[in-house]
């Protein structure tokens, strides 16, 4: 039986009409006002006429069947088109200048809509999305949950001019997951029709900002189809031995393309690139990818990819050089056990949002490797916690053995501003040490200026590891590792004058001054020539130094002695790839004053030297980047200190 729910009071000019295949009807010069944290609800579709509106600041939910609609029309009963439409539903940002916060309930909300059930044809009813965003760089990563709008369209809207000119920064390219490549997309081209499941888009971005408010327009994808087989990315493509091969416009792989959970087992190696499937919100309501990695008991979203690594988002500092765009800035969630950890604030995608996702292999088939998109709408602005179940306006078996348990460490500069992060994770099945067995791991790029490194087997630095792996998200077996330690590293002390500690169990933060977790357990850290000190949700403790220790558990008698033993400490400088200039760079050690560089090819010709380089910030080695080679870089500090190490190209 249908019903109409409405969680406000009179709505002038709403009413039913059956024979119109719509059950929801706002009459002309009508404005129907959904306040923020309102739902509104109608089990038979929804029609607008003449300059009847709906303002939505809340939720509002429309679901149907085949012979069910979504119209607006005009005084003539003729469906509006983009041309002529517009302004009849429009949902509306409450706060459009808080963008920038991620996961926080009440911070950023806006007006969601979900239509459920009713076929594209019946989706004729135009709607307004206003938008604000932090702007990307060279090209801005968005979602456009529309079918059948004409890309130039966007031009009017956004209020630049979009060409077909390829590396313009006015373009339009979408991403091809087969192929690996992002595709020129004609101005002339229809969006939501070839490949409405996925809406990812890159926007040039000359000229275009998103912090001031924004209106798209258009008809609302369809949920009909909205399940993803998520299979054979980059499966049949060769990069090249160090991604030096070119895509189909000329574009080395290298330039653009970023693997950072295949990373620390090494650039250009077994699935390296590949496995890597980037989508867009379709929709107008959130995502919440937080379950997606788990077959939940009852009535769950019905996702369970067994072999996923991790998701990446937020990318911001988009930057093209050298033919290729990439980011030096994005957030990372992987998967423990099927509980998300990292950056978990972040696994809920808003309307426009873009993410990206990465399987270990593509031995999955059916279920368990299909993204059922429709399912992972959500109003509410946080990710759902075990025990709730599936729900557009709301989990997991809690049978499940042993937790997850997260320590993130949050560099603060002088002001309290957040500059950089790290996270520890551990839980029963996790990998200590050194494996491709890792799968929650995520290494850490240049822009991140704290990160941990590899841990020996009976805790500190593994020193066969310590210049490849610098991590982003580095984890433990908590049972064998229990009161070991793994190093956390600080590379610019002018920068990061205090740590933050944030600790969740099972991606839900515990309350504020907590340090014990379920297991009776909790994180511990010590400053350099300091005690360990508990880790407590919450609190902030001043840098004491360029090197602490990190501990699930508190370290006993014998682990002090088995870790803290005088042995020669391996240097921290390290040799790492920025991709925002396309090269590579020398951090150092952040004990190091000078240092003299040197750089030889595979011949054993010298082809950089610098003498008594300022250790205090980073070294561009300026390599040629059309010449294929490999170099040899030995560093070595005014104290005789040496490292060395390869760069593949």
């Amino acid at each position: 039986m249908r019903k109409s729910l409405f969680a406000i009071g009179l709505l002038a000019g709403v009413y039913s009409v059956q024979a119109q295949n719509v059950l929801l009807h706002v009459d002309n010069a009508a404005t129907t006002y959904v306040s923020k944290g309102t739902l509104v609800y109608s089990g038979g579709g929804l029609q607008m006429k003449g300059t009847g509106a709906v303002e939505n600041h809340g939720n509002f939910m429309v679901s149907g069947a085949s012979t069910d609609s979504f119209k607006t029309i005009d005084n003539s009963n003729v469906d509006k088109t983009e041309a002529n439409g517009g302004s009849n539903f429009v949902n509306k940002l409450n706060e459009p200048t808080a963008y920038g916060t991620p996961g926080v309930s009440n911070s950023y909300t806006y007006g969601q809509l979900y239509i459920s059930g009713i076929p594209q044809t019946n989706i004729t009813g135009i709607v307004d999305q206003e938008l604000t965003a932090a702007n990307h760089g060279s090209y801005q990563q968005i979602g456009l949950p529309f079918y059948d709008k004409t890309a130039s369209t966007l031009s009017t809207e956004l209020g630049k001019t979009f060409t077909n000119v390829r590396g313009s920064k006015n373009d339009i390219l979408s991403w091809n997951n087969a192929t690996v490549v992002s595709q020129n997309f004609p101005v002339y081209s229809k969006l939501g029709v070839t490949n409405p499941g996925n809406a990812y888009y890159m926007l040039g971005g000359q000229g275009l900002d998103l912090t001031t408010t924004k209106t798209i327009k258009g008809r609302p994808l369809t949920d009909q189809g909205s399940s993803v087989l998520l299979t054979n990315a980059g499966a049949n493509v060769n990069f090249g031995a160090t991604g030096n091969n070119m895509n189909q416009y000329n574009e080395k792989y290298y330039s653009y393309l970023q693997d950072g959970w295949d990373a620390p087992s090494g650039a250009w190696t077994g699935t390296y690139g590949k496995n890597i499937y980037q989508f867009a919100n379709p929709f107008m309501t959130n995502l919440d990818l937080s379950k997606i990695a788990f077959a939940e008991s009852g009535a769950g979203d019905g996702n369970n990819l067994t072999t996923i690594r991790g998701v990446r988002v937020d990318v911001v500092n988009v930057a093209t050089t050298s033919g290729g765009t990439g980011s030096t800035s994005y957030k990372f969630i992987t998967f423990a056990g099927g509980e998300p950890i990292g950056d978990v604030e972040y696994t809920m995608v808003r309307p426009m949002g873009t993410f990206v996702v990465k399987l270990d292999n593509n031995s999955a088939t059916g279920a368990n490797a299909t993204l059922n998109v429709g399912n992972l709408r959500r109003f509410n602005y946080t990710p759902r916690t075990d025990g709730t179940d599936y729900s557009v306006t709301a989990a997991k078996n809690s049978a499940k053995a042993g937790t997850v348990k997260q320590l993130g460490v949050i560099g603060l500069d002088g002001t309290g501003k957040e500059v950089a992060r790290t996270y520890y994770v551990v839980y029963p099945d996790g990998t200590t040490g050194h494996s491709a067995t890792a799968k929650s791991q995520v290494s850490a790029v240049s822009a991140n200026v704290i990160g941990t490194f590899e841990e020996a087997p009976n805790g500190g630095y593994d020193n066969n590891y310590t210049g490849q792996y610098w991590l982003y998200i580095n984890e433990a077996n908590e049972t064998n590792f229990k009161g070991k330690n793994i190093k956390l590293v600080n590379y610019d002390l002018n920068k990061v004058k205090s740590y933050k500690f944030e600790v969740r169990e099972n991606g839900t933060l515990v309350n504020t001054g907590t340090h014990a977790l379920s297991s009776g357990t909790g994180f511990y850290y010590k400053a350099p020539n300091g005690t360990a000190q508990q880790a407590k949700q919450g609190d902030v403790v001043a840098v004491a130094g360029a090197e602490y220790d990190l501990y699930y558990g508190e370290p006993n008698n014998t682990n002090v002695l088995a870790v803290e033993k005088p042995v020669a400490t391996p240097s921290r400088t390290m040799v790492v790839y920025n991709p925002e200039i396309t090269n590579y760079i020398v951090r150092f050690d952040p004990k190091w004053k000078k240092a003299d560089i040197e750089v030889y090819d595979m011949s054993g010709k010298l082809v950089i030297s610098k003498k008594a380089v300022d250790a205090s910030r980073d070294f561009v080695i300026e390599l040629d980047s059309s010449i294929k080679n490999s170099y040899i870089v030995k560093i070595v500090s005014d104290k005789g200190e040496t490292v060395n190490t390869k760069i593949l190209k």
